[in-house]
């Protein structure tokens, strides 16, 4: 009986100290999330502010009792902005499309076909990403500049059609499927081409989406090459017509314009990655698992 009853004290007290954790874990869990959302929050905040309210704020306030839409309307007639999202989506879409299009058939090479070298050649390529992203940019921009594609679609695109990273990770993801199917769709007289459109790609979609997602918001992103290849505003970028926003369009002291300029920038991103963040997750544990 006694034995019976401090079992029971025991499995009491383990339960409480699971609900301690519990509480503990999720209380830092939220407090980190509200460090992480807050900037968002206060830039939101800001957006609907107007110019004479936030002004007159000599302690920042947490919230507002009259918030304008002023500012977004400001965002779209003071600077193309309209314009910049244009060319962002166009620049996102194209670069991302003609990346996917080389990162899998360079991914399916490198994991099926057979031919002398290739091990060689897949190490001194993964060698690659040692070279520090200073150099590439400047042999990029003068690469380009020798080709007289500055102020271009193709200058800006061009050197980001591929990815060592993104390869590698295809390559270790499409070399999980059995090699079994490969040689049975060899002997069924299959070609390449068609199994990796058929069977490899059906079934390596959670990583193939994965990356087509990861790549169109650093395409978004971009700002160092866009704005070293591109001097002429009908080419900017969102993230280049920022700088020309705080420079040219709102001034320096129209911050809450800004803010709802950077909201309407932001929108689309974030969007985006709660409408796939299932299939990044589900991409990233398939890519990083072997076997």
């Amino acid at each position: 009986m006694e034995t019976k009853m401090d079992y029971e004290k025991l499995e009491k007290s383990e339960r409480t100290a699971e609900r301690f954790r519990k509480f503990f874990t999720y209380l830092l869990l939220t407090f980190w999330a509200l460090i992480v959302l807050f900037p968002f929050y206060w830039m939101v905040l800001t957006s609907v502010k107007s110019y004479a309210s936030y002004n007159a704020e000599y302690v920042p306030s947490f919230f507002t009792l009259s918030p304008t839409g002023e500012n977004y309307r400001e965002a779209f007639t003071s600077v193309p902005l309209l314009g910049y999202l244009g060319n962002t989506v166009f620049f996102a879409l194209a670069t991302t499309a003609l990346m996917m299009a080389v990162i899998t058939l360079s991914a399916f090479a490198f994991a099926r076909l057979r031919f002398r070298g290739r091990n060689l050649l897949f190490t001194l390529f993964l060698s690659l990403m040692m070279i520090p992203n200073e150099l590439v940019v400047i042999t990029n921009f003068v690469t380009i500049t020798n080709l007289d594609l500055r102020n271009t679609f193709t200058g800006l695109i061009l050197p980001s059609v591929t990815s060592v990273f993104y390869i590698y990770l295809l390559k270790e993801n499409f070399e999980q499927v059995p090699e079994e199917l490969y040689r049975a769709a060899k002997v069924d007289g299959t070609s390449d081409l068609k199994y990796l459109c058929r069977v490899l790609i059906p079934i390596c979609r959670p990583t193939l989406v994965t990356i087509l997602i990861l790549k169109i918001i650093e395409c978004w992103n971009s700002y160092v090459w866009p704005r070293l290849i591109t001097d002429d505003p009908n080419y900017y970028l969102v993230s280049n017509g920022i700088q020309e926003i705080r420079e040219n369009g709102f001034g320096r002291e129209n911050v809450p314009a800004m803010m709802a300029a950077v909201v309407v920038i932001s929108v689309p991103l974030i969007v985006l990655f709660l409408a796939f963040r299932k299939k990044i997750m589900e991409g990233v544990s398939r890519g990083g698992t072997k076997g």
